[in-house]
């Protein structure tokens, strides 16, 4: 694998695994906050009636409170997971040329003088 190609998978890879991680800390955040603010009991004249539980504790939200949580936690992990994944593969290609360069370096194809 080229150079350039192999720049290319670690920015790529940077560039998920930095948001995804971001999306991380911002909903667990969040959770915390929730935590903080939320009714620990239903609160049907707020619309407050979808159980979350944070840290064993369970406190109640809407559902809109909800779903924008859910999509936030799930979102990050996928980011960050795809980011880890093209990572992974940079690694790979960046070791095995690695080897190839240190093996073409200890053992240098020897020209007999055609």
């Amino acid at each position: 694998m080229r150079s350039k190609q192999l720049r290319m998978l670690k920015a790529v890879s940077l560039a998920l695994l930095l948001p995804g991680l971001a999306g991380l800390i911002l909903s667990a955040m969040f959770s915390v906050h929730y935590l903080d603010t939320m009714p620990r009991w239903p609160s049907p004249e707020e619309l407050r009636t979808v159980p979350r539980n944070i840290h064993g504790i369970v406190v109640y939200q809407t559902a809109a409170e909800d779903k924008k949580l859910d999509l936030m936690e799930y979102s990050s992990v996928g980011v960050f997971v795809l980011g880890l994944a093209i990572g992974l593969v940079y690694l790979e290609k960046w070791g095995a040329r690695q080897v190839r360069l240190a093996e073409e370096r200890d053992h240098p194809t020897e020209n007999f003088g055609d």
